[in-house]
């Protein structure tokens, strides 16, 4: 008698022959069985039995034959005995599974497969829910390869995107940039002569001193210009979206002309001051240095411990005007300024005429007051003031009715414009043009509601 375990042993050493039971027929692959592939699924089944067999599972020796019998069919056909090679005398196991072989008859390859599957599910009640875990083990493999390929193209996709938006971003700043040169170079063809004239009186026989004058005017020259140009195009702005964007090209194209020789002496440096003395003349007024610093709350401890001029509370609707005259030791005037959370009007005026004081002086005016001391100036930026104002050295009379009254003429240094000094602290120094009264502007008349916390210091320098 022939023992199961000896048959057992046996099978352990059945291979699957990939090449006979794969075949090559792409309409075998079409053939499914609990939704997988035919092939793939005997596959499964064949290796689940060669592992399991002894065991997890254990059969009778008729159904151990019976599967054998199975795979031999599929890996090779019926049984053809003229091919097949001698048995033993003693080879027991060999001649049954022959006999169990030869019961299959012509079945195909892949009906013996599918005989195989089945007669394993009935013998075996793990195998299926086996099979089912290998399937979703893959299913879910394939979704995580899916997934981690439409990750990789969604991030390909926003690297090309942001790749071309750096690239839009540079275009536009090298263009912005080429428009600047060339706004700047006709700017500077334009006020070199006169720039050069004024360098030979400051430095006569010095060309080196001449050429880095000439640069540092024609650069303050560009930014009040474009300061001006900005003020301009923000209080055109409405109109110009109204007619359409080929119309705000043209105006753009209007604003951005140069201006002629003599718009570029009101701006800069060189219209001169009349005056009713012997002279019949005052001096050039020169364009201010205006900067900037980073270190707001230093300046403000400064300020308030006593090392600086002082703070002032700036109400709204407010102006404050900070009379500084010319001191007869000193030749260049400094300020520097900041407020908290807010910012403020600001400018800075020369009243022509010998002081009758050196000492620093505050005044408040509300802004139905009409600063009478700016008249003409504020007729021209009624409606904004952040419009600047274009003669920068216009002079005009104070009325009689002003606190200030008086009968000196006042020239424009710098126009008053809203300063972002919350932020930075705004500083700028100015050489003399002469005796007088400088009036240091801090407009707070545009705001209805909110008053403004000022930290100023002037002084003056040899």
């Amino acid at each position: 008698m022939i023992s199961s375990d000896s048959v057992e042993l046996s099978l352990r050493n059945l291979s699957l022959d990939d090449s006979n039971c794969s075949g090559s027929d792409n309409e075998d692959s079409k053939i499914l069985k609990w939704n997988l592939p035919l092939k793939d699924l005997y596959r499964l089944a064949f290796n689940f039995y060669k592992e399991k067999t002894g065991k997890a599972i254990h059969l009778s020796y008729e159904d151990n034959l019976k599967l054998v019998a199975f795979t031999q069919q599929a890996a090779h056909g019926p049984l053809d005995l003229t091919k097949a090679p001698p048995l033993g005398m003693f080879d027991v196991i060999g001649k049954d599974r022959r006999v169990a072989w030869q019961h299959l008859g012509t079945i195909t390859k892949l009906q013996a497969m599918e005989g195989f599957i089945d007669l394993l599910d009935r013998l075996c009640p793990l195998f299926k829910p086996t099979v089912e875990a290998i399937k979703k083990d893959r299913e879910e493999k394939v979704r995580q390869a899916q997934a981690e390929e439409a990750r990789r193209r969604e991030q390909l996709e926003k690297e090309k995107e942001k790749l071309v938006e750096l690239k839009k971003i540079e275009d536009e700043r090298n263009r912005e940039e080429i428009q600047r040169r060339q706004l700047q170079d006709a700017l500077n063809q334009q006020t070199y002569y006169q720039f050069k004239e004024y360098a030979e009186k400051q430095f006569p026989g010095n060309p080196e001193q001449q050429a880095v004058l000439i640069r540092q005017l024609q650069n303050e020259h560009y930014h009040q210009y474009m300061q001006q140009l900005q003020a301009q195009v923000a209080s055109n702005y409405s109109q110009l979206r109204a007619t359409g964007d080929n119309e705000m090209d043209s105006g753009n194209q209007l604003l951005g002309q140069t201006v002629s020789s003599k718009e570029v002496g009101q701006l800069e440096y060189k219209e001169q001051c009349e005056s009713d003395d012997e002279s019949g003349e005052y001096a050039v007024i020169n364009p201010a240095n205006m900067w900037t610093k980073p270190d707001v709350k230093l300046f403000k401890q400064e300020v308030t411990s006593g090392k600086g001029d002082g703070v002032i509370r700036v109400g709204h609707g407010d102006i404050i005007t900070v009379r500084v005259p010319t001191h007869d030791g000193g030749s260049c005037l400094f300020w520097e300024f900041a407020t908290d959370n807010y910012d403020i009007g600001f400018g800075v005026y020369f009243e022509w005429g010998k002081p009758v004081t050196t000492e620093v002086s505050v005044h408040v005016s509300e802004s139905d007051e009409d600063d009478d001391t700016l008249e003409d100036d504020e007729a021209l930026c009624a409606d904004d003031l952040e419009c600047g104002g274009q003669q920068q050295h216009k002079q005009y009379n104070t009325s009689s009715s002003s606190p200030m009254a008086n009968t000196n003429p006042i020239s424009i240094i710098v126009p008053i414009y809203r300063r972002e000094c919350q932020t930075e602290v705004y500083a700028g120094s100015h050489n003399y043009p002469g005796e007088g009264t400088y009036l240091l502007k801090f407009d707070n008349s545009y705001s209805l509601w909110r008053s403004k916390t000022l930290y100023y210091k002037v002084f003056y320098t040899r």
